[in-house]
């Protein structure tokens, strides 16, 4: 089995965002980057899957953008996806444009399961996944938060605003991953060495024979905050009493 982990290299949401004077992006001068959170379980369920599976199972990490990208690809394999690969390309990708790549690499790779973030924390599109399923023809069960593989396929359990849902899945498929499906091991000293040694291969929009046509444009972006004030009440009489007629002071 092969599985087909695509990630996305993000900015650390624990550090402060700051938008460029142009108002068309964010400062990324000396702005840490890493795995998008959710592709970082897509990892490490892939890992899972692979030392609880019998048969043998290849798992390849894909990162699409510059240079840059390999670090964060290099932390896959620290982690221990087996194989990496660089889509490069300095555009910048709608959630649309990003699944045709990924569709190209699909059909060149020809993976058995394609395991995925629900969605990026830079954009929170929550799209790609739905829109490569539907390129591919594939099934696809999104926001799952537990897989179990079965003689059908695979056994998806899914978060939905009114609890868990259960779907079936043959395979090939697209799942996408939630908050709930692990918890991402951290990288080895062992792995981050293994990883700095290993090669990653490098494919071309090119060679994919594939043209971006951007879907979206960026018009303006700006930072916006929010301020809280805390008030002390006495008893409950009063707290409605600020619900109803002071609720802008909470």
């Amino acid at each position: 089995m092969k599985i087909l982990v695509p990630t996305k290299r993000v900015p650390d949401t624990d550090q402060k965002i700051r938008v460029r004077e142009d108002s068309l992006g964010i400062e990324t001068a000396n702005l840490p980057f890493v795995i998008n959170p959710f592709d970082a379980i897509a990892i490490e369920e892939a890992i899972r899957i692979r030392e609880s599976q019998s048969d043998d199972v290849e798992v390849v990490a894909i990162g699409i953008g510059s240079a840059d990208y390999e670090e964060q690809l290099r932390t896959a394999l620290a982690m221990g996806a087996d194989r990496a690969i660089l889509v490069e390309t300095m555009d910048q990708l709608d959630p649309w444009n990003a699944s045709c790549i990924l569709a190209a690499v699909v059909a060149d790779q020809q993976p058995d399961l394609v395991l995925m973030g629900k969605q990026a924390v830079d954009d929170d599109a929550n799209q790609t996944g739905q829109f490569l399923a539907a390129q591919l023809n594939w099934p696809q069960a999104t926001f799952a938060s537990q897989l179990e593989f079965n003689e059908a396929g695979l056994r998806v359990h899914r978060e939905t605003d009114h609890g868990i849902e259960v779907v079936q899945v043959g395979l090939p498929a697209v799942v996408t991953t939630d908050l709930r499906l692990n918890e991402p091991r951290y990288a080895s000293l062992p792995g981050i060495l293994k990883a700095r040694k290993k090669e990653i291969d490098h494919l071309s929009l090119t060679a994919l024979d594939i043209e971006i046509v951007p879907r979206i444009e960026v018009l303006n972006m700006h930072s916006s905050s929010t301020s809280r004030q805390c008030v002390r009440v006495q008893d409950a009489d009063e707290l409605i009493d600020k619900l109803r007629n002071d609720a802008e002071v909470l």
